[in-house]
């Protein structure tokens, strides 16, 4: 099997997918016509022509005009329900979701239209495709720990729907210390803890993720190379970096896929795994940011391809024997 092929067949899980991410531009507009909600765009095509960021706040700016076509329990479920049937066409076995569900309280929806929305979904994916899914509930890092705090009383009686918690948002000048009592307060509850780290934001801003957040995760992470203090620290702990290679070309943390530093981030040891990050926006499901990354840095190998997929297994918050099962189909898969 040639590589192309084998990054396609191969089992993979998804551990950096922000679901409003996902919303595609024929979606947005689906869901505007039915929900009465005017764009300020003229057609589907202008809303993709739209698609041309200088950088993450240019992208954020038009990722919430998108978001505001989401207003019911269905419109939820329509936008996970149509990226768990691309990750399953790209073999994706277990996917862990990220959603912002201040973007939409803010607006008025409800809480609970939100997370039993995308707990539906999920619920379906498992049924229909065999595909694991769980919810990580982000908070937005350029709003305050108090908001934060609000929408984590707010969740809470929906605790069974999600694992986890993130930190999302513009990173320039929103630290992760900012956040420090509200991480603590969701260690208490026994949630998972992961962070948005070192794309636009400095080194040191991985450090006070796992120094005062104590994540499990670090998102992004590419940036951690300008410190090889740093680069070791993450490697003797098995740190996870959730990269997102076609994001970061599209957001400029690189020029070029060519310039990307992620066969550099395994030579050290690193735990990198691949993801799509928002990939109606940035040109790519999970596949495409395999194949095209593998196509524009050559050094990246067959074994390379296994150790990134092995490390989305190993990286997930799923059980041991779950891991252990999606392991065993990826050494069949390399066995052919």
């Amino acid at each position: 099997m040639n590589l192309p092929r084998l990054l396609r067949a191969m089992p993979k899980a998804e551990l950096h997918i922000h679901i409003e991410g996902s919303l595609e531009p024929e979606l947005i507009f689906r869901l505007a016509q039915r929900n009465g909600v005017a764009l300020p765009y003229a057609s589907v095509d202008a809303l993709r022509a739209a698609y041309a960021f200088q950088d993450l706040q240019s992208f954020l700016d038009i990722y919430y005009a998108g978001a505001s076509v989401l207003l019911k329990e269905a419109d939820f479920f329509d936008m996970a329900w149509a990226y768990f049937e691309r990750a399953a066409a790209d073999n994706v076995v277990h996917a862990e979701l990220f959603f912002d569900p201040q973007t939409h309280t803010a607006r008025g929806v409800p809480m609970q239209t939100v997370i039993v929305g995308l707990h539906h979904a999920c619920q379906r994916a498992h049924v229909e495709f065999g595909l694991s899914a769980k919810l990580i509930l982000c908070f937005l890092r350029h709003l305050s720990e108090d908001e934060a705090f609000a929408t984590l009383e707010a969740a809470l009686p929906y605790r069974h729907h999600f694992i986890g918690v993130g930190l999302d948002s513009s990173e320039r000048g929103h630290p992760p210390e900012k956040f420090a009592r509200v991480f603590a307060k969701c260690r208490e509850l026994g949630l998972h803890v992961v962070a948005h780290a070192g794309e636009e934001g400095p080194p040191a801003y991985i450090e006070s993720a796992l120094d005062v957040l104590k994540v499990e995760r670090i998102d992004h992470g590419v940036r951690c190379v300008e410190s090889p203090a740093l680069v070791q620290r993450l490697a003797a702990l098995r740190m996870p970096l959730t990269v997102c290679p076609l994001s970061n070309v599209k957001l400029r943390v690189f020029d070029t896929l060519a310039q990307h530093n992620l066969k550099a981030l395994l030579d050290a040891g690193l735990v990198a795994t691949v993801n799509s990050d928002d990939p109606a926006y940035f040109g790519g499901y999970l596949n495409e940011n395999f194949v095209q990354t593998f196509a524009a840095l050559p050094a990246l190998t067959r074994a390379d391809a296994y150790t990134l997929a092995k490390n989305s297994f190993d990286a997930s918050f799923a059980a041991p024997e779950q891991k252990a099962a999606w392991t065993k189909q990826l050494d069949e898969v390399f066995a052919t």
